[in-house]
């Protein structure tokens, strides 16, 4: 099967869009298929099996964010000439109409994963919530009444998508992970080297998260609850940049906590997998997830979690198996006390999440599940179309 996948971001963007991408067209081609990815960058061109196509920065719409104006460009022309069987679009804007063209020119089906809960980022856009809501109910009706099948990483997400109305098929497929890259034990050397490299004591406990440092992932509650712990002992270690690092650095000075908190900055993806290893326990407060693949990644390298309660996590982070979410100050000091302190219960939670991981997340069985939705979607569009035709014959 020729399949094209659409993205707004590819690497060296680090998302969890990207990661997605890369992951899926890697066992994509495991098993046999070719796959093509179709990206934004500042200057039309292709590179291999990439092709990008000329856009300008729109950070101010959306973090990050890319628009192209035009789609009438000898690079959509190629890939039209290639003749993908399937479009596997990521994102819902400039390279989904760039999806819609492709579709429209060969009459091929479009699959498209909704990675983000935009409602939870309206803050960039509308300076009402309720509005802002109402936008997103708005224009994912309108994108998605042009795709034939839609996939989410959650329930959650699947269940917002009901919600806003929307009529097409919706599977659930949580994002898979190299689990290879997590498991292998790091050598006590090079964690060492990596916290003296931040400034980590050997008798320090560490608190790590990984992500972008923004709003919506609501560190500073994670700080404010570090400063009430009053531990000298307790280091944070926030993995990633993002708008948000200097109000927080002003913030953990603010509490009296700043010798707590350690920011990283933007870590190359090559050595992420190593900093998940010198944590204790992974901590989160985002309630703005679709899935989360950082909470995936850090219980692959066993990692108990310890989580702000969201419907996302359900049949992520199981409460007493390999972590807790938590709703008040309260049940996150009394679980963090017995991670940090009962060591056998650490090293039980820690089993727990490494082998939950390897049965239910790897990136072999989220290729598998993401190919049996193509070949479903292709098999109900050649039936469809069989019958346009017999309609017309007659």
């Amino acid at each position: 099967m020729k399949i094209l996948i659409t993205t707004e971001w590819y690497v060296p963007v680090i998302n969890g869009v990207v990661t997605s991408v890369v992951t899926l067209q890697k066992e994509l081609k495991k098993l046999g298929h070719e796959v093509r990815i179709l990206t934004l960058s500042n200057k039309s061109y292709r590179n291999g099996e990439v092709t990008y196509i000329s856009s300008v920065g729109a950070g101010k719409i959306y973090p990050g964010a890319r628009i192209a104006f035009s789609i009438d460009n000898k690079h959509i022309d190629e890939l039209i000439n290639w003749g993908p069987d399937i479009i596997h679009s990521q994102c819902e804007f400039s390279t989904f109409r760039m999806a819609r063209y492709i579709s429209k020119k060969l009459n091929i089906p479009i699959v498209h994963t909704y990675h983000t809960v935009y409602e939870d980022y309206t803050h960039y856009f509308s300076p009402y919530r309720k509005w802002g809501k109402a936008m997103v109910a708005v224009f994912s009706r309108k994108v998605l009444k042009n795709v034939n099948a839609v996939i989410t990483p959650t329930k959650k997400v699947k269940h917002l998508l009901e919600v806003y109305g929307i009529k097409q098929p919706i599977y659930v497929v949580p994002t898979g992970i190299d689990v290879v890259k997590f498991i292998n034990p790091l050598s006590e050397l090079i964690k060492k080297k990596i916290k003296l490299r931040h400034g980590i004591n050997a008798n320090d406990k560490v608190l790590i998260c990984v992500g972008r440092v923004a709003k919506e992932k609501n560190i500073e509650e994670l700080i404010l609850y570090i400063s009430r712990l009053k531990s000298r002992t307790l280091k944070f270690l926030i993995v990633g940049d993002g708008p948000q690092r200097s109000s927080l650095e002003e913030y953990a000075k603010k509490l009296n906590v700043f010798d707590n908190i350690i920011f990283t900055g933007m870590v190359p993806p090559k050595e992420i997998a190593s900093y998940y290893q010198i944590g204790d326990v992974f901590v989160s407060a985002s309630n703005s997830e679709t899935q989360g693949l950082t909470y995936v990644e850090a219980l692959a390298s066993g990692l108990p979690a310890l989580c702000r309660k969201d419907p996302c996590l359900d049949d992520v982070i199981m409460d007493g198996i390999n972590g807790w979410q938590y709703t008040t100050f309260q049940q996150f000091r009394e679980r963090l006390h017995f991670l940090l302190n009962e060591e056998d219960l650490h090293q039980q939670f820690s089993e727990n999440a490494r082998s939950g991981v390897i049965q239910h997340y790897s990136s072999t069985n989220f290729a598998k599940k993401i190919e049996s939705i193509y070949s479903l979607v292709c098999r109900e569009q050649l039936t469809s179309f069989n019958l346009v035709n017999r309609n017309e014959e007659g």
